[in-house]
């Protein structure tokens, strides 16, 4: 939300902007509280990535919490700034991520083992490179929401066929925070006048990127648990301290 104070960054550049005040904070942020609400995400991927690297999962895994991570650091640029080219280093994440999920969700029925991760590849370097060409907003939208689609399917067979509770009860914890953090984005985005007329902003896009960071955190570890159980590493869902929950596998012992 433009409010007319100068910034270090200069003008925005970017297509839209959040129902938040610019430069309320410091003249070096222009979205102090989109900013920071980055932070859980960052946290979260750091710990799914520990927790992978520890247990040997496969790089898969590895790459999806780099991803999360990158993801959440091109948000911190894009909402510190304000500007086009830091818009696009949190956009083009969105997309490259998007892709990693389909890769994981789908390639354990790929015959073609060099095929998918080809064209995958592929299609991420071109809309990158036509993403910085060209200024989506609509268009960006629909075609993220379209590759999400996409991963419904395959999330809801993995749910299907998984008895475990406690994987389950991930699975849903995903979809409480996707809805949430939909509720939070939608309630900021359209109805930023009658949010300005109140005492104190909720900070709706903020929470979007907190939700979020759960939520991509519980995707991951949903997907390690039924990949797990592919391999037949004996997965369990356990909690560090009882409240965060990670996926522990035992690999069969080679001779």
């Amino acid at each position: 939300m433009a409010d007319g104070i100068p910034s270090f960054w200069g003008p925005v550049t970017s297509s839209h902007e959040w129902c938040e005040k610019n430069y309320a904070v410091s003249s070096y942020v222009a979205e102090f509280y989109n900013t920071i609400s980055n932070i859980p995400c960052i946290v979260l991927a750091l710990v799914g990535l520990l927790s992978s690297l520890i247990q040997r999962f496969e790089k898969r895994f590895s790459v999806l919490h780099l991803s999360n991570m990158a993801l959440a650091i091109g948000s911190v640029m894009y909402h510190a700034t304000l500007q086009h080219v830091q818009q696009q280093s949190d956009e083009t994440p969105m997309v490259w991520e998007m892709l990693l999920y389909i890769y994981i969700l789908y390639s354990p029925d790929w015959h073609y083992r060099s095929t998918m991760p080809t064209f995958l590849f592929l299609y991420g370097i071109s809309f990158a490179v036509l993403h910085s060409i060209i200024r989506f907003d609509i268009g960006f939208k629909l075609h993220y929401v379209m590759l999400c689609v996409l991963c419904i399917p395959r999330v809801y067979k993995y749910y299907i066929y998984t008895q475990d509770i406690r994987a389950k009860r991930l699975a849903k914890l995903y979809v409480a925070t996707l809805l949430l953090g939909s509720l939070c984005w939608l309630g900021d985005r359209f109805c930023c006048n009658q949010i300005s007329s109140w005492p104190v902003n909720p900070q709706g896009h903020a929470m979007w990127h907190v939700f979020m960071g759960f939520n991509s955190y519980f995707a991951n570890t949903f997907l390690m648990f039924c990949r797990a159980q592919q391999r037949e590493w004996s997965p369990e869902v356990v909690h560090f301290m009882g409240i965060l929950p990670y996926v522990r596998i035992k690999k069969p012992k080679t001779h």
